[in-house]
């Protein structure tokens, strides 16, 4: 569809999905780590909880990723501005928050080994 856009523009667009993907992965390997390796909080359910959040959000970051990729390149080849993209101050908001939260609980919890 369209015009091909100057390959530079396709590889870096190429470039920032596959680190999207690294980034997913990241996550999915997080919450794999939890689940395996994470000692039993006294909160029973609270190991569950983060790897199952954890996992999610990994499989969310890499379906964003096909679609911003595909969002973008349809655009180039359409010589329309690119689609703009919340997902990425969503996504600091949402692992900042997770971070804030785990470290009350490593605190307050006792998720310690």
């Amino acid at each position: 569809m369209g015009k091909e856009p100057d390959y530079r523009f396709s590889l870096a667009n190429e470039r920032t999905f596959l680190a999207w993907i690294r980034t997913g992965l990241a996550l999915v390997g997080g919450g794999l780590a939890v689940a395996a390796f994470l000692p039993q909080p006294r909160f029973a359910i609270a190991r569950e909880v983060i790897a199952t959040a954890l996992l999610l959000l990994g499989a969310a970051v890499a379906l964003r990723a096909v679609d911003r990729w595909s969002r973008a390149e349809r655009a180039m080849r359409l010589g329309q501005p690119l689609p703009p993209s919340r997902f990425p101050a969503a996504l600091a908001l949402i692992i900042g928050g997770g971070a804030i939260a785990l470290l009350v609980l490593v605190v307050t919890a006792g998720l310690r080994p």
